[in-house]
């Protein structure tokens, strides 16, 4: 009885412990381009900048802003970057599947590099704007990676 009380009074005590664990998030942005003929501009992106998105945020009360300070918007513009270049979706006759595997192997190592690092891939979230008939041909695929990693 008293083994059982003292497992549920450790498990009680440790329950604010685990809920107070903090977390730093990364995110790495996949761009992959459909536009035809190699044209487009395939990317995976990582910042190496962080920014304060409390300094770019304004409330607003019955309509009116409330400014949270004098910061113009190009102050959000991060130098520091990895840029790395992929494939392109589409070749000069369609889909070049030889260019989807070889993103997928930029991606995975991308991938397994952070985990390495001690990062956790928590979620991923992608959106399509693609081809929107004859006259528009383009278009892009865009994944967000998003890792966590305790502080």
């Amino acid at each position: 009885m008293k083994k059982k009380l003292l497992v549920v009074l450790l498990s009680v005590l440790s329950i604010p412990a685990i809920a107070q664990e903090m977390y730093e998030y990364k995110i790495v942005t996949v761009i992959e381009s459909i536009v035809p003929m190699g044209m487009g501009r395939s990317r995976m992106i990582e910042t190496k900048t962080a920014l304060d998105a409390g300094k770019f945020t304004t409330s607003r009360t019955d309509g009116k802003d409330s400014d949270q300070g004098d910061v113009d918007r190009t102050d959000a513009k991060v130098d520091a970057f990895d840029e790395t270049k992929l494939l392109n979706f589409y070749s000069g006759v369609g889909i070049n599947f030889q260019n989807v595997a070889s993103n997928d192997a930029l991606i995975s190592s991308k991938i397994n590099t952070l985990i390495t690092q001690g990062w956790d891939l928590a979620f991923v979230q992608s959106g399509v704007e693609s081809d929107a008939g004859k006259d528009d041909g383009k278009g892009i695929y865009i994944t967000r990676l998003i890792f966590k990693k305790k502080k």
